[in-house]
């Protein structure tokens, strides 16, 4: 390991949440706890924001009980003592064989667990450095855009020219995917409620469905592509509004506290079998060149992190919580040091 003052690093002590046991997220607390070193392969970190988001959620909850058994979960209790997946910071310390980072550079990323921290280790190989122009907070942000990347450009072909239809677009992920479906070249059409129209408006959607008011299939079938962000419509609508050879994607949330949507996607598999309609079901993989390349986006300013809330470590608990009532507005943060 490769630092100003290694011995401090490896001996100092930290403010970080601590998760030891599944339930609401009143079961978090704040406390000190020995800053982590870095292993093979990996940076120590002094956040200066981390994301908070509904996957974190199912982590902490332990909802639906399918995370217990996957790797950010554990069984009987949390497996990982602090949660958080996604930060921005300055590297403090690499270990001896990374050659990509350095000590002093300001980056962002993946760090799988341990965000929430005013340290964390992360695998070099899923941070890149950030943009000058870029804050932290808004850094801290940009990789859960890589779910709508990912569900767009690789899950949904999305092609310049095709119609999009986002389900759930005012939420962390569906502000991403409106204005990435935008990026790609798509003409793109939003579903949202009533408060949120104006926003997603504001990210570049060509058309904004309030769905308190309107409803989506009246339209016929007239999209390429379908993301659903939400989980809460028939498969059977889907295809409604999907051209012929149109493609469905699932990344959505919902279907319980045991398996989540697994179900849902298995209806959809069969749903579609005997159709020249696509179904995608779809989980996000950390990819760094996805980083790099929303970095970008958002440095030319082709599109923009929504953050609704920035609070505190000491208010994680509230923080999980709205993120958690399925009414957000683009995401929350953390937020640490400048």
């Amino acid at each position: 390991m490769h630092a100003t003052d290694p011995s401090a690093i490896d001996v100092a002590t930290m403010r970080a949440v601590r998760h030891d046991r599944y339930g609401d997220p009143a079961v978090l607390a704040v406390v000190d706890r020995q800053r982590p070193t870095p292993r093979a392969g990996e940076v120590l970190v002094r956040v200066c924001a981390a994301s908070v988001s509904v996957g974190d959620h199912h982590v902490v909850t332990g909802k639906p009980y399918l995370v217990r058994v996957s790797p950010f979960g554990g069984l009987p209790k949390p497996r990982h003592p602090v949660p958080g997946q996604a930060l921005a910071g300055v590297v403090v310390a690499v270990a001896a064989d990374v050659t990509s980072l350095q000590v002093g550079d300001a980056v962002f990323g993946e760090c799988g667990t341990g965000a929430w921290a005013a340290y964390a280790t992360a695998p070099a190989a899923l941070l890149v450095k950030k943009p000058a122009s870029i804050s932290f907070d808004d850094a801290a942000a940009i990789p859960w855009a890589a779910t709508a990347l990912q569900a767009l450009r690789d899950a949904g072909a999305v092609q310049p020219g095709q119609r999009v239809l986002i389900n759930g677009a005012s939420g962390a992920v569906g502000t991403w995917a409106v204005q990435i479906a935008r990026a790609l070249g798509a003409s793109v059409t939003a579903i949202c409620s009533t408060r949120h129209v104006e926003l997603v408006r504001g990210l570049g959607a060509d058309e904004v469905i309030d769905y308190r008011t309107s409803d989506v299939v009246d339209g016929g079938a007239r999209f390429d592509v379908v993301i659903d962000l939400v989980g809460n419509r028939s498969v059977a609508d889907s295809k409604r509004v999907l051209k012929d050879t149109g493609i469905f994607v699932a990344c959505s949330g919902g279907g319980g506290d045991w398996v989540g949507p697994i179900v849902q996607m298995l209806i959809g598999v069969a749903s579609f079998a005997v159709s020249k309609q696509r179904y995608r079901a779809f989980m996000m993989t950390p990819k760094r060149d996805d980083l790099v390349w929303l970095a970008d986006l958002v440095e030319r300013g082709a599109a923009r992190p929504v953050i609704e809330h920035r609070y505190a470590l000491n208010d994680i608990a509230a923080a999980l919580t709205h993120v958690g009532s399925g009414h957000a507005q683009g995401q929350s943060v953390l937020h640490l040091a400048d």
